[in-house]
């Protein structure tokens, strides 16, 4: 390993911290300074405000403090920017999740089969310094994912399929797999590829954590003001199938609702398109002559289970706390009818769905049942959660359901750091709400089910599950299925242990719910609503 890849490893215990892996789908709080970064007028034309669109404004609901090494970073935010500013040898659609070439030419051959895949690089592709792109520098990434002394989040991705990635000659790489995954090719575009010579450096990974960005990509990254906002600009270089369509772009990030909602909204709105819009919103956005659509995916309200605390170790308590929970009652008062309830760890409109065979309706009849199997009684429960305005509005839902079970519960919402700091610092608890959305990586089965269950997994290690017999079953049954090579027998293998997933309930979903995004259709038209956080402009572009 070089200097600057040992000396950014990051100890296990504080990766969440360095990733904000749970800020995507669960944002900070922060308080708001002024966004001094950026412009006053975000529109340059005449005086009917429907002018060029030269710069564009977009207000993120999600934190700016988290990690921007795309190896590292789970952050709404920075994983929505990077997007903009970094390629994959493929990348993927952000709704379709489809891959196309991006800094590679073609998609290989023969996916189906192939353990070996060559990729040229796109002729004449720089990086925003002016350096060429080489076939070293995707090595130098590759190597640092699949460096087993290095944590990174993308590790989980690539480890369990891919063997190496070999340098045939300047413009030429060749990916080398333990066995035929046709999958992969989606998931390239979750590696990211860096230039080394800038991140072989001492210290590079620590400033990448900060908003160090060197990329390949259409926008490149101006400035950087995790409290505030980050700009972009167009990279005058870029020869790649996505080109930029506006020639500044300032994304604010703007955690509060009623600030955010007013940035976007109103005769003096200075922004044109906003995510994570409230649903109480919607109907003045939509008055206001605004687009809001909403996109269905995995995003979730979840419960997680301290298995090494009794009696949430006894699968009854884990299953009735679940089947007194008023699901309808919940979406009806805290999400505005925008969620569905959670009948499978996969969200309805996921490719792999079906209903599990467990599938928690309400039914505290049996909660009640379940709980005098264990011989629990005068249960009380301390529930910590995550403070995201969401998810704080369904907690009394939970309260007022258990407390119909007799089972007392004391609410404890907390900032999404704190909560997760004591998490990593391993510090008892009973059990968690929180958020979580890994659509935000891809929407494959597999990929999603690994995110949260697996011997290593960080979320494994918060439950204390990883050792139990269920468990070891559930990991077994999960790497057959992440090695069958025939799709319709991967599925069914997927299903299956996903049945043990819901059974268990150790980390469950209570509902998903819908991302709805904003936007001035007067001054932008491409806009597509993603069902994960952040914004995807890559196909946006002016109105007029």
């Amino acid at each position: 390993m070089s200097d600057a890849t040992s000396g950014s490893a990051l100890h296990r215990r504080s990766f969440l911290k360095y990733s904000g892996a749970i800020g995507a789908a669960a944002a900070i709080t922060t308080t708001l300074s002024a966004c001094s970064g950026g412009p006053e007028s975000t529109t340059d034309g005449g005086g009917d405000g429907k002018g060029s669109l030269d710069t564009l404004t977009a207000v993120i609901g999600y934190g700016n403090d988290g990690s921007w090494d795309p190896t590292q970073t789970a952050s709404a935010f920075s994983m929505a920017a990077n997007h903009h500013i970094y390629e994959g040898l493929l990348d993927t659609d952000p709704i379709s999740r489809e891959p196309y070439p991006a800094l590679a030419t073609a998609i290989p051959d023969g996916l189906d089969t192939a353990t070996r895949w060559k990729f040229t690089l796109r002729s004449g592709a720089k990086w925003h310094d002016g350096k060429p792109v080489t076939a070293d520098d995707v090595v130098f990434t590759f190597d640092r994912i699949l460096d087993p002394d290095t944590v990174t989040l993308a590790q989980g991705f690539f480890l369990s399929w891919l063997k190496e990635v070999r340098k045939v000659d300047e413009q030429n790489v060749e990916l080398v797999l333990k066995f035929p995954f046709p999958d992969g090719a989606a998931r390239l575009t979750l590696a990211k590829i860096m230039p080394k010579h800038v991140f072989s450096k001492p210290g590079a990974w620590d400033k990448a954590i900060t908003g160090l960005a060197v990329g390949s990509g259409p926008y490149k990254l101006t400035a950087h003001h995790a409290k505030s906002n980050s700009t972009l600009e167009a990279f005058a270089d870029y020869n790649g199938p996505r080109k930029a369509a506006f020639k500044k772009m300032n994304w604010l990030t703007i955690v509060d609702a009623a600030p955010r909602v007013a940035k976007i909204s109103g005769a003096g709105a200075g922004a044109q398109i906003a995510d994570n819009v409230p649903y109480a919103n919607i109907a003045q956005l939509e008055k206001d002559g605004l687009k809001v659509e909403g996109g269905a995916g995995m995003n979730n309200l979840f419960l997680m289970f301290n298995t090494a605390h009794e009696p949430f170790d006894d699968v009854r308590v884990r299953q009735a706390l679940h089947y007194a929970i008023d699901r309808e009652k919940m979406i009806s008062a805290a999400l505005k009818g925008h969620g569905k309830p959670a009948s499978s760890f996969l969200d309805e409109s996921n490719p792999s769905y079906r209903a599990a065979k467990t599938v928690y309706g309400y039914d505290p009849d049996k909660a009640r049942q379940l709980l005098k199997e264990a011989g629990v009684s005068k249960l009380k429960i301390n529930l910590m959660a995550v403070n995201v305005s969401w998810i704080v509005d369904c907690l009394p839902t939970i309260e007022e359901s258990w407390r119909k079970i007799g089972v007392e519960t004391t609410l404890q919402p907390q900032e999404t750091a704190a909560l997760f700091t004591k998490l990593d610092q391993k510090k008892d608890f009973q059990v968690v709400a929180a958020a979580s959305n890994p659509n935000q990586f891809g929407i494959e089965a597999d990929l999603i089910m690994h995110y949260n269950y697996g011997p290593a997994n960080l979320w494994m290690q918060y439950a204390r599950w990883a050792k139990n017999s269920e468990a070891k079953k559930l990991f077994k049954m999960m790497d057959q299925a992440t090695r069958e090579a025939d799709a319709e027998k991967k599925k069914q293998m997927v299903q299956e242990y996903i049945d043990l997933v819901a059974e268990n309930a150790v980390i469950y979903p209570v509902v998903h719910n819908e991302l709805m995004t904003a936007w001035d259709p007067d001054k932008l038209s491409g806009v597509r609503a993603q069902p994960y956080p952040g914004i995807n402009l890559l196909q946006a572009k002016p109105a007029n």
